[in-house]
């Protein structure tokens, strides 16, 4: 895992706080909330192969 992948991260956490915000200011909370969720599934998205990875590489220390 890279520094580019936390970079990334804290990205899309920047730019999904603003919008929230401005949708929230707007009235338009449904779309806040999506927005964030759109938000998490693109994170997970991205860090679900390490997730993996690090189960494999349990897995194979403990030779389960």
């Amino acid at each position: 895992m890279g520094v580019s992948l936390i970079f990334k991260i804290a990205a899309v956490g920047i730019l999904v706080t603003i919008l929230s915000q401005i949708l929230k200011h707007s009235g338009r909370e449904e779309h806040s909330f999506l927005i964030s969720l759109a938000g998490l599934v693109l994170v997970l998205s991205w860090i679900v192969p390490y997730i993996y990875e690090l189960f494999e590489t349990i897995q194979a220390l403990f030779a389960l």
